[in-house]
């Protein structure tokens, strides 16, 4: 992950300034709609930061599992996955 921490902390950065401006937002009484936009931009961001941590736990850490030979390794790296996505599905 380190090719890519600088640029995710940046990214999460840039998304807890989108956060205090939608507390911002919602204390000045901002019409609903702007806030909710403002809402989805954030769900986004953080999608696109899951997205990139997610790639970069493939890259690495299932990849050794595999490249290990060692079946029970590879179990538990499947297993993390199947319950990661099972969670987001819910």
């Amino acid at each position: 992950m380190t090719d890519d921490k600088d640029a995710l902390i940046r990214r999460l950065s840039r998304i807890e300034g989108q956060v205090r401006g939608v507390s911002r937002m919602i204390d000045e009484d901002r019409y609903c709609i702007e806030v909710l936009q403002q809402v989805q931009a954030i769900k986004a961001a953080l999608e696109r930061v899951e997205d990139v941590v997610l790639r970069d736990h493939t890259r690495t850490c299932v990849q050794a599992a595999i490249e290990s030979g060692d079946a029970d390794e590879q179990r538990e790296k499947f297993n993390e996955l199947v319950e990661l996505f099972a969670r987001v599905k819910r």
